[in-house]
């Protein structure tokens, strides 16, 4: 079975390059890291300590949500080097920057020849993944090595289970190399168990995200708040992971707030960097006032568009929102996570395509702290929240404490994890 996964896997690979030659050449999607990918550990990463911890979360999302995990193992387990794997740049710059580029890297092709030197050199008590990425190759290695294996704040999509259930007698196989599983919500602990994962196996930890701390506040949050204030301008819209199809809807509205509200501003935030200069265009031909973050030279923000060109500075600038829509929610690619403008208590608007949020959506909307509106009713509800402002402030305070109340999945995860980590030292002690 795994020879024949390699196979196509790597078949999968050859036939794809040239999309990727090609969004290398027009976009440097994928340039960097390619070689680390492939299985080329990077020197800085090659210094040795005797126990040490293998992380893998996909994205910028994954770090943010096991970012307290990590420092809470880097307390308990000072003897253990964590090591940071991603699979996308903003999540590689965003774990660098956290934990240090000497502990991070790109994860490597699920191939044995590529897997291997990883597992060589770091040697790792235990691997941990975020969320569901069930690499074959990966855990059998691992695994074959007496390495432990947690998935954890794991979620299996509406669009993804069909196609697990499906593959379940191989899926079983695969699943079995694992020893812990950490579902987010009991629906996705019961659909593990219906994809092959050992039910004495699996527990509901609830949700990594919530536990995020708040970032870092960069500069740009307060040179933009200086400048919003001393000129009084507002309202403000905070539009974030914006995606194609979103961001033509978002100007239309900032163009109606602009006729009752002539000071009001808007934060536009695409949610892919080769988009930038795409929303660029589309703005210039909107005759609206705009700057891009990476020129803005602290000109009269009143009545225009920063466009946010820039990576990792979204959750901070949610702070600064009357009015927070977080995108991929108006058109069907299934939304992204609320909770950055909520941990600033800000009013929350989505689109009614949330599905890789769902669990998180509904608590939220049981709760009345979000809004979900169709783009019909997307400017309607933004000038109503804007002329109301008992009600803007209530949603937003809604928001802040449903967040507060689902906390302390961080400390379920850690007491798991602590168990699988501690046979692996005591072993080690008496070798």
């Amino acid at each position: 079975m795994y020879l024949l996964y390699s196979v196509l896997l790597a078949a999968a690979l050859l036939v794809a390059s040239p999309y990727w030659l090609f969004q290398m050449l027009r976009h440097g999607k994928y340039r960097r890291g390619l070689s680390e990918r492939l299985g080329r550990t990077p020197g800085r990463i090659l210094y040795q300590q005797k126990h040490s911890v293998w992380i893998h979360a996909v994205s910028l999302g994954e770090v943010l949500a096991v970012t307290e995990l990590i420092r809470r193992l880097q307390i308990e387990f000072p003897d253990h080097r964590i090591a940071i794997s991603t699979t996308t740049d903003t999540g590689q710059t965003l774990a660098a920057s956290r934990f240090g580029p000497e502990n991070v890297f790109y994860f490597p092709f699920d191939l044995q020849f590529c897997v291997t030197p990883y597992l060589d050199a770091l040697q790792p008590d235990l691997l941990i993944i975020a969320e569901t990425e069930f690499w074959p190759n990966l855990l059998r290695l691992a695994k074959q090595r007496g390495t432990r294996v947690a998935i954890v704040n794991a979620r299996i999509s509406d669009r993804s289970f069909p196609g697990y259930r499906r593959w379940r007698p191989l899926l079983g196989r695969v699943l079995n190399h694992v020893d812990l599983f950490l579902a987010q919500t009991a629906e996705d602990a019961r659909r593990l168990a219906q994809i092959g994962a050992p039910s004495d196996r699996v527990f509901v930890s609830g949700n990594l995200k919530f536990d995020a701390p708040a970032p870092t506040t960069p500069a740009i949050v307060n040179q933009l708040r200086s400048v919003l204030t001393s000129e009084n301008a507002g309202p403000v819209l905070v539009c974030g992971s914006t995606v194609d199809g979103e961001e033509s809807l978002l100007i239309s509205a900032f163009q109606a707030v602009l006729t009752r509200y002539p000071h009001a501003s808007m934060l536009l935030a695409p949610r892919h960097p080769e988009r930038f200069a795409t929303v660029a265009g589309l703005l210039q031909t909107s005759d609206l006032k705009f700057f891009k973050r990476s020129t803005w030279k602290e000109e009269q923000l009143s009545g225009g568009i920063v466009l946010i060109d820039s990576i990792g500075e979204l959750a901070s600038l949610y702070a600064l929102a009357d009015v927070a829509f977080v995108g991929g929610s108006l058109v069907p690619r299934g939304g992204h996570s609320i909770l950055e403008p909520a941990q600033y208590g800000v009013p929350i608007l989505v689109g009614p395509h949330t599905e890789n949020f769902r669990d998180i959506v509904e608590l939220f909307r049981k709760q009345n702290a979000v809004r979900i509106v169709s783009a019909d009713a997307l400017t309607s509800t933004i000038l109503g929240l804007l002329g109301n402002e008992a009600e803007r402030g209530g949603l937003g305070r809604r928001a802040l404490e449903t967040l507060q109340s689902q906390r302390g999945a961080t400390e379920f995860t850690l007491q798991k994890v602590r168990a699988l980590l501690e046979p692996n030292l005591h072993e080690a002690q008496h070798a």
